[in-house]
């Protein structure tokens, strides 16, 4: 699908704020209503927008601590592949799990409440599944910048 200059400014301010009307849109860009529903619904319908949803603040939630677990799998047979990615959609901490080229396989991202948390999700969740080869640790020290924004600015 081909977005325009509307487009954009419809998808950089849904990125910001989800709960913006089409009505406020309409305003915004001198526009009705109807016309910004109809693309707000193109651009659903074309899989451009995914969903609609709400940030939680992790802190104030009790989940202090932000880990990326780099892991390595012993063997890279399809089989295990799919066995490994299987096991992770079950496990709550890992929030985000990217498949990666390089020295390691996967890269995950962890958010847990403190330290004695990581350690039981790597001892009695992570290292109970099979084909695990190595795992490396980084812990957040400060959050500088993290945004689910896209740069639409970057668009041709």
């Amino acid at each position: 699908m081909k977005i325009d200059s509307t487009d954009k400014y419809i998808l950089e301010r849904l990125q910001q704020d989800s709960r913006v009307s089409a009505k406020q849109l309409a305003q915004d860009l001198k526009l009705t209503a109807t016309p910004i529903y109809e693309r707000i619904k193109k651009m659903e319908k074309a899989g451009l927008i995914r969903d609609f949803v709400v940030l939680l603040d992790e802190e104030k939630l009790g989940l202090s601590l932000t880990a990326f677990c780099n892991v390595q799998l012993k063997e890279h047979r399809k089989e295990g592949l799919v066995t490994f990615e299987k096991e992770i959609l079950g496990l709550a901490e890992v929030v985000s799990c990217w498949h990666v080229a390089g020295v390691f396989d996967y890269l995950l991202l962890v958010k847990i409440p403190d330290m004695a948390s990581y350690q039981d999700f790597i001892k009695n969740k992570l290292a109970k599944i099979e084909n695990i080869g190595q795992v490396q640790s980084s812990f957040v020290m400060t959050k500088v910048k993290d945004s689910t924004e896209l740069p639409l600015d970057q668009l041709v």
